[in-house]
């Protein structure tokens, strides 16, 4: 059993740059590969970012270029790392922990309870 808590959501100004982070329970965190996740009302949680065991990384075609994923194995934390925002970034970010490095929501066993991320122009 996999617990997450995602943090660092909240207000921003388009072209700025924000950090959201996320924090697993369990030791065995670097087990997982950890993805993030995004979702607007009325339409589909959505792929953005993962990373695996290794550090391999991959993106949603585009965020590749504005959004960087990483993660710390010896805090248990998986970082999104958002630049250049935009109002249509605006949205809940989910974090996630599954066993491969899937792009659809079913590939994921564990999720957080998500962060409001809103962009102004």
């Amino acid at each position: 059993q996999v617990q997450l808590v995602e943090s660092g959501g909240g207000l921003v100004q388009a072209g700025d740059s924000t950090r959201l982070s996320c924090v697993a329970s369990g030791r065995t965190f670097s087990s997982y590969v950890m993805a993030w996740f995004r979702q607007t009302p009325g339409k589909e949680r959505v792929f953005v970012a993962g990373i695996n065991q290794n550090g391999g990384t991959n993106y949603a075609d585009s965020k590749k270029g504005r959004f960087t994923i990483s993660r710390d194995n010896a805090k248990n934390t998986v970082y999104l790392q958002m630049n250049s925002l935009n109002p249509l970034d605006t949205a809940v970010y989910y974090c996630a922990a599954g066993a491969f490095m899937l792009t659809v929501r079913g590939g994921y066993a564990y999720w957080g309870q998500g962060t409001q991320v809103t962009v102004s122009s």
